[in-house]
């Protein structure tokens, strides 16, 4: 009996604190993948002159836009635009709200609400 209490109480200890990594995981492979994006985002900006526009978004560096140039793509090597780890598409907005000089990238976080648990590029 008095293992099992030890058990039960080591279980209460452990437990809590292991539960947190997945989600933690999560959450630096979304910044992971924001950062490779932001990567991708920035080649097909010096080749191009400019950001992908409006609608292309994140496709703009799988196939090619209309008005792109100079486009030496693809810039990511994935024939659909990436998902975050939550199986949610990433957000583009050029120009961004947070970052109005470029763009927004993000992903709405665990539960796809956005709001608190939003991932982006103006992040630290």
């Amino acid at each position: 009996m008095l293992v099992l209490t030890i058990l039960a109480i080591l279980a209460g200890v452990v437990l809590p604190r292991l539960t947190g990594r997945p989600t933690e995981a999560k959450i630096k492979a979304a910044r992971t993948d924001i950062a490779n994006i932001g990567t991708s985002l920035s080649m097909f900006e010096v080749d191009n002159g400019s950001y992908p526009k409006g609608a292309d978004g994140l496709q703009a560096l799988i196939t090619r836009p209309r008005d792109a140039q100079n486009w030496k793509g693809p810039y990511l090597h994935k024939n659909k635009a990436p998902v975050d780890p939550w199986d949610n598409p990433y957000i583009y907005v050029c120009p961004g709200q947070h970052n109005p000089a470029d763009y927004d990238l993000y992903s709405k976080g665990v539960d796809g609400l956005g709001g608190t648990n939003t991932i982006g590029n103006w992040d630290n």
